[in-house]
């Protein structure tokens, strides 16, 4: 009976644990679950920019990386692409996402805004919102604010219903209203400030039982928590004592724009960022991103931006750890975590220890943790500190747990780094075993110009976002020119020249049927204007231009109202000018392929064969799934402009004739202030060529490839690519901080235990697979990098075999970095490990 009694009571705390939840609030140190302060890592994960089969190897690597929390935004057009018409299928499936990271054992950050920025088109917002009466968005505007408030809530609800706020038990512990606003609040006149109160009023209203934050807005009201976005935030101050320092988005790298060469950032700077960030008194910091992904279809904003949102992330586009980058990051999470007792129960007490030199100490009767920065972007320093002497290197934070050991130094890496290839599949096919996706094409020309019934007739020229409401990236505009001789734009000394000034993003120009040449705008620039030099036939003359969207505008103050589209003038001039622009047009929304649905690869209008260097052609083939489950892209070699599709799911634009500039990439330098442009790679090549085909999409036979291509290409040449790992590196030295594997915490005494020296770790990142060769060992002074290691004049004559004898055939090899291991080759010298080493399925 007792017992019985005993199992009622434990079942009846059981179910109001799960209906009361944990209680989430903040004070001025940190966010505070459940009545205990937390210091909190969090990363960005977009569900919609990776697939659903992807998500919880996603979440496990994010968690395994020592995050607590997830960040999302909530995209309002993918969900609600017309209005009051919601999808939350596939890879819209925002609730099954948020169950996943639960499933996991961490934590959400909801990112509702519903304005997003990210890159997306139109920041997130539905095209349909510009349409409606009246409506000025993000501003103090009642038709605006009806809309946000119905969006908003039904965001809210959902999750509601699903009890997926922590106050109902689930794994959301904040959300956002809003994004950014700050930056362009000064744009919307006094009734921004009434619009940032209202949205704040509003969001809490909807009563989640968490806190809500907005992110680069100094003056969020009161219970709003303001934060920071930027490569660094470690000077950041909240705009209240009460409330919390919390970094929404350190950027990992940058996004990439067609026609740019690719950003990357050195996680030696991430990390010394990311420590300064605790070291000064900030609890919260969450990396955007921490998988960037895939802009699959049109979601891409921009404009210009890429198919692919790597973004240089810890985990690259295809989910797969990016090393070094990812380690290092999760040694210097656990570094924080040993941290997190004294973190919040202190603000830190920080002094100079030299020129460019600080130390900054939490400590209590009971902890004491420290931070040791050296902020000189060229020289390393020594200085003493509670009776200890400690290297520095330049631009480097140490993080001493007890105020005595470094477990960690943002310069120091002791993960491991790989080197990663992508490599060309052979696909059978009935002619021979080829590198090409396939020898087996059809096609369709697309006609040039008006081939519609819904063509439409206007004098002047349209704007091209009001015309075609997104719901094509083409515009075609066609006028027809009766040349009878004695035009006076014919008897000029110069040739004929047809001026035409757009709003971008693209535009191609036929005259006659014939492509006769096309004109790009630059990212960040309103518009441009071309020259083309023509000739025209005596007799009617059918000008056709097509105007095209590459991503809408998704950042800036009243960046709904940037245009695309041919504006004007179009001028025919020679011995003088004749103005186009006001005459009779006709007009047509989209292509006839869009129409026929040719992306999914049906119709009946398929031709055998694949013409080369066509603009305006679909091509079509099918092709077995390449073997394994290694991600997979195609490379786009031999295309020029154009878009994608794998069994009638767009993989997204796609642009390998856009070329990044031959200047500007260079070694770069972790040390010193990090910015868009400081570390580039890829230039005189393609932006991008790769495109990611998440496998889900595919069968194992019978596949349909469709592209449309604009400008001409050859399709024979494109290729399926796997990611293959090359290399495994490893290069340790006997100064770096013990590997903090090596470390653990006491639990009563608090104290630091040393449980092995410094080493050299590898693992094959596969389970079935194990360490197959050891490229290059050296133990004394090896010099360069994974992939190009050189020997020093300092070297151990044992080192090969014994890394051979204690990696080959395991996954897993450890070795300790000292001359008990390997001998002493040269003496009162410090010495390193170096490692490449290569993998293989185990069989």
């Amino acid at each position: 009976m007792i017992m019985k009694r005993l199992l009622l009571v434990l079942i009846f705390l059981f179910l109001v644990t799960v209906v009361v939840g944990v209680n989430v609030t903040y004070d001025h140190r940190a966010v505070v679950v459940n009545g205990q302060r937390r210091v909190l890592v969090s990363g960005s994960i977009h569900y919609p920019r990776s697939t659903p089969d992807m998500w919880q190897g996603l979440i496990e690597k994010s968690k395994e990386g020592g995050l607590d929390v997830i960040e999302t935004y909530v995209f309002w057009n993918l969900h609600e692409p017309v209005r009051n018409q919601y999808d939350f299928e596939g890879r819209k499936d925002l609730v099954k996402f948020v169950k996943l990271v639960a499933d996991a054992g961490l934590y959400v950050h909801l990112r509702v805004g519903p304005y997003v920025c990210a890159e997306w088109n139109y920041g997130g917002f539905p095209l349909w919102l510009h349409f409606i009466p009246g409506i000025v968005l993000r501003t103090d505007n009642e038709p605006f604010k009806a809309e946000m408030k119905r969006f908003t809530a039904k965001i809210v609800n959902m999750m509601k219903e699903e009890k997926l706020y922590a106050s109902q038990g689930g794994p959301i512990i904040l959300s956002q209203i809003e994004n950014e606003y700050g930056n362009i609040q000064s744009s919307y006149g006094p009734a921004a400030k009434s619009y940032v109160n209202w949205a704040a009023s509003m969001a809490t209203s909807l009563d989640t039982g968490v806190p809500w934050v907005m992110c680069q807005q100094q003056d969020a009201p009161d219970p709003i928590i303001d934060t920071c976005n930027g490569f660094y935030c470690d000077g950041y101050k909240p705009n209240s004592e009460n409330k919390p320092t919390m970094w929404t988005e350190n950027w990992t790298g940058w996004f990439l724009s067609f026609g740019g060469a690719v950003p990357y950032r050195p996680v030696e700077d991430i990390s010394y960022a990311v420590a300064r960030f605790y070291q000064r008194g900030g609890t919260f910091q969450n990396y955007y991103m921490y998988h960037g992904g895939t802009n699959f279809g049109h979601s891409t904003g921009g404009p210009f931006i890429s198919t692919s949102y790597d973004y240089d992330a810890p985990l690259d586009e295809y989910g797969a750890p990016r090393e070094p980058k990812w380690g290092h990051l999760k040694d210097l999470h656990k570094a924080i975590k040993l941290c997190e007792e004294a973190l919040v129960a202190t603000d830190p007490t920080t002094t100079s220890l030299g020129q460019n030199v600080e130390a900054s100490v939490y400590k209590t009767s009971s902890t004491c943790a420290a931070f040791l920065a050296n902020v000189d972007t060229q020289n390393d320093a020594t200085v003493d500190f509670n009776g200890n002497s400690y290297n520095l290197p330049a631009w480097s934070v140490s993080i001493l747990p007890d105020c005595k050991n470094v477990v960690f130094n943002s310069a120091k890496i002791n993960s491991m780094a790989t080197i990663k290839r992508f490599v060309a599949t052979s696909v059978k096919d009935e002619v021979s075993d080829s590198k090409a996706v396939s020898s087996d094409w059809s096609y369709v020309s697309e006609p040039v110009g008006i081939s519609s019934n819904d063509a439409f007739d206007k004098k002047g020229l349209v704007e091209q976002i009001n015309t075609t409401a997104d719901q094509s990236d083409y515009l075609w505009y066609s006028i027809s020119i009766d040349v009878k001789g004695d035009e006076p734009f014919l008897h000029g000394e110069s040739q004929t020249t047809l001026h035409v000034k757009s709003l971008g993003h693209v535009l191609h120009l036929f005259i006659n049927g014939q492509l006769e040449g096309s004109a790009i705008g630059i990212a960040g620039q309103p518009d441009f204007s071309k020259d083309f030099p023509i000739t025209l036939k005596h007799g009617m003359n059918k000008l056709d231009l097509l105007s095209l969207t590459v991503g809408l505008q998704n950042y800036g103050a009243f960046f709904d109202k940037t245009g695309a589209g041919i504006t004007g003038p179009v001028e025919l001039t020679g011995g003088s000018t004749v103005d186009l622009s006001s005459q009779q047009w006709t007009y047509q929304i989209g292509l006839k392929g869009e129409a026929l649905g040719l992306g999914s690869g049906g119709s009946s209008l398929w031709v055998s064969g694949s013409p080369k260097s066509q603009p305006l052609t679909w091509y079509k083939t099918t092709f077995d799934a390449p073997s394994g489950d290694t991600p997979l892209a195609i490379d786009f070699t031999g295309m020029g402009k154009g878009e994608a599709w794998v069994n009638g799911q767009s993989i997204g634009r796609y642009w390998p004739a856009y070329i990044a500039p031959t200047s500007g990439c260079s070694e770069c330098s972790y040390k010193g202030s990090f910015g868009p442009t400081k570390c580039l790679k890829g230039c005189g090549k393609p932006s991008q060529n790769l495109y990611h085909v998440p496998r889900s999409w595919l069968k194992s036979t019978g596949n349909v490839l469709v592209l449309f291509e604009e400008i001409g290409g050859d399709p024979t040449q494109i290729s399926f690519v796997t990611q293959e790992l090359e290399s495994l590196c490893s290069h340790v030295s006997e100064s770096h901080p013990l590997p903090m594997e090596a470390w653990s915490q006491d639990k009563s005494t608090r104290k630091l235990k040393l449980e092995s020296k410094p080493r050299v770790s590898l693992k094959c990142p596969h389970p079935n697979q194990v360490i197959s060769s050891i490229k290059f060992a050296s133990f004394g002074t090896p010099q360069g990098k994974c992939g190009s290691f050189s020997h020093g004049e300092c070297q151990s004559t044992t080192a090969l075999l014994i890394i051979q004898k204690a990696c080959i055939g395991s996954r897993t090899c450890i070795i300790e970095v000292s001359a008990t291991t390997f001998g002493e080759p040269c003496i009162g010298v410090v010495k390193s490990l170096a490692v490449e080493a290569s993998c293989a399925l185990n069989t």
